[in-house]
């Protein structure tokens, strides 16, 4: 009776199964830990190449206040508002060089700002030989400036000086004081006049 074909049959196709679902156990054992790995490598790689993108070395405070002018310069000449604040303090001074009362707060300086820059078109602000001294949270700065624009329909140009003092605030330094004056133009020189001609002597009157 045991040995019923049918029962051979089961038998031995339950074997083989049993067979089959063992050999996929240990190749699943075999895998899994390889593509964990796999998975884990692709991790630790995104994050380096992540942490890649953040700076190695920190900017020294001379940097940042150097970038900060680049900064506030290039927000002045394209007119972006929200960027030109982030380097302004909301208490900012600022001093030009009219004979005019200094202009005391954010909101007071924007609104004379965007008087002016609607004027101009054609807006360019170069920045030279600048000077960056730093004191704890304190800094400031000097550069000589060229200007350029269409102004009023005009083409205009003037060169100057400016000063700026700056804190340093919430690890972010920001302008506290701006004086910004400009060169008077130098004089042209008058054309030379053309020599004058010699009046030839008088004849002497006859006898």
């Amino acid at each position: 009776m045991w040995n019923h074909p049918g029962i051979c049959f089961a038998r031995g196709a339950t074997h083989k199964i049993l067979l089959l679902l063992l050999v996929s156990a240990l190749s699943l054992a075999s895998v899994s830990p390889a593509t964990a790995q796999k998975e884990k490598k692709k991790k630790t790689d995104a994050s380096s190449s992540s942490d890649t993108s953040k700076p190695l070395i920190p900017l020294t405070d001379e940097q940042q206040i150097d970038y900060t002018l680049s900064d506030m310069l290039g927000a002045w000449q394209l007119g972006d508002i929200e960027k030109l604040h982030k380097d302004y303090a909301d208490d900012v001074a600022m001093v030009n060089g009219s004979w005019a009362p200094p202009i005391f707060g954010w909101t007071n300086y924007l609104a004379i700002y965007q008087q002016q820059r609607a004027r101009m078109t054609q807006v360019r602000m170069d920045r030279f030989n600048t000077y960056i001294k730093v004191n704890g949270t304190v800094g400031w700065a000097c550069y000589q400036w060229d200007f350029q624009a269409v102004v009023d329909g005009q083409q205009a140009q003037s060169q100057g000086h400016t000063t700026v003092v700056l804190e340093k605030r919430e690890n972010h330094w920001v302008i506290v004081l701006n004086h910004t004056s400009a060169a008077p133009k130098p004089q042209q020189p008058a054309p030379a006049s053309a020599p004058s001609e010699q009046q030839p002597p008088a004849k002497p009157a006859p006898r």
